[in-house]
């Protein structure tokens, strides 16, 4: 490699780990709610701060990066289908939206990672002076990788998000049916397990709670928790919930039932798992461990081989 493609490559994990950062900035929770800070100055400080020094307090991500990316993806918005938009927003609510992105936003951020990775590549191999057509080559590839990348890590934070909600609702359950044998009523119970778990079936209970005080009904309320995570189970309990309160059953008949049904659909999970862990061990010892032990075991015995007079014959 020449020194001019270690000067790219050094630039090229500079950018992709400022990528990152500012990333695992957007993902940190924040210390406190923005509202609750705001209050607390008018409470500490008998002169409230002003606009100029509000927005000097804030960080440069917070100022510069991310009002840059929200202008535009309001100008991408006017170019995006309303279907790709709708699609992409119900994947990011699916996700819980850790960095709170539009729709728009998360588009162009695709497109721009995916031409910050092809380009990348066109100047390695513009600058180091090789084949053009391997590194146009190179560069669409890299290109449609980097434009996959944000859409594989949205799939990724779905898909544990939901297994998540999936290990959780049993326990959740437990707490439901003691709280609503205990006298208290359905709405309390979710504010019970809202209130003693930090997870995200707990937060989406806690949502819910927020939806019914706001006016909204509350089946209508537990419909959407059930399309926002879209989990077969959660879906299937919610159902069974809003049957009993049309039918007038009793929900601590309702949700023992489902206790058990969700502890027994638990356990087969994790045996499933478990049986697929034979298979998915193949490819890693027939590739890594076999090898590894024919060259410990023949590979003095291929030594000697050589060096003796049949090795000769052989050269």
């Amino acid at each position: 490699m020449t020194t001019p493609l270690w000067i790219v490559a050094i630039l090229a994990f500079f950018v992709v780990l400022a990528i990152v950062m500012v990333i695992i900035g957007r993902n940190a929770p924040e210390k406190m709610d923005p509202i609750s800070e705001r209050l607390a100055e008018f409470s500490i400080s008998d002169e409230p701060l002003t606009l100029a020094e509000i927005e000097l307090s804030l960080t440069f991500r917070e100022r510069i990066v991310w009002p840059f990316f929200n202008r535009i993806g309001k100008i991408a918005s006017r170019f995006t289908p309303q279907a790709t938009l709708m699609n992409t927003a119900k994947r990011l609510e699916m996700s819980g939206n850790p960095m709170q992105l539009e729709p728009a936003v998360f588009l162009t951020a695709r497109i721009a990672i995916g031409i910050v990775f092809g380009g990348l590549i066109f100047v390695v191999f513009a600058i180091t002076g090789r084949s053009w057509a391997q590194g146009l080559g190179l560069s669409v590839l890299f290109l449609i990788v980097g434009f996959a990348f944000p859409d594989m890590w949205l799939s990724g934070r779905i898909k544990s998000r939901q297994t998540a909600v999936f290990r959780a609702l049993p326990d959740a359950l437990d707490l439901l049916l003691v709280c609503v044998e205990a006298g208290l009523g359905f709405d309390s119970s979710m504010g019970k397990v809202h209130e003693k778990w930090n997870d995200d079936l707990a937060l989406e209970f806690g949502r819910v709670l927020q939806e019914i005080r706001l006016g909204k009904l509350r089946r209508e309320a537990l419909r959407d928790m059930a399309d926002r995570l879209d989990v077969p189970e959660l879906t299937s309990f919610i159902a069974a919930v809003i049957q009993s309160e049309q039918l007038g059953v009793s929900m601590g008949k309702v949700l023992r039932i489902q206790s058990e049904q969700m502890r027994v659909r638990r356990r087969q999970m994790v045996e499933e798992e478990a049986n697929k862990a034979p298979i998915k061990m193949v490819f890693p010892i027939g590739c890594l461990i076999f090898p590894s032990i024919m060259i410990v075991l023949l590979g003095p015995a291929a030594l000697m081989l050589l060096g003796s007079s049949m090795g000769d014959m052989m050269r």
